[in-house]
């Protein structure tokens, strides 16, 4: 268990910012399988909808640390790309 106030101060901090890292990582989540399940059943419209959402929520949570930027971009990259390949 931490002695100095500091590090307690961190396990508080730490603990807060799990929270909401969670919820961020798990809202990335729901919206790229939305966009993917629009794609798997082949409805562009559905899909671009679904992307618009997806979009900031993946570059949210790069920018504050849930993933890497360079994820966040390549999931957007080939997100997009699925979509501009579907027919309609």
């Amino acid at each position: 268990m931490a002695t100095h106030k500091s590090a307690e101060k961190r396990i508080r901090q730490t603990t807060r910012r799990t929270v909401f890292n969670r919820a961020r990582a798990s809202r990335m989540r729901s919206a790229v399988k939305a966009v993917e399940i629009a794609i798997a059943a082949g409805d562009k419209k559905a899909a671009r909808e679904a992307f618009a959402l997806a979009q900031p929520e993946l570059q949210r949570g790069a920018m504050h640390g849930v993933v890497t930027r360079s994820a966040a971009a390549r999931k957007i990259s080939r997100l997009s790309a699925r979509i501009k390949a579907l027919k309609g």
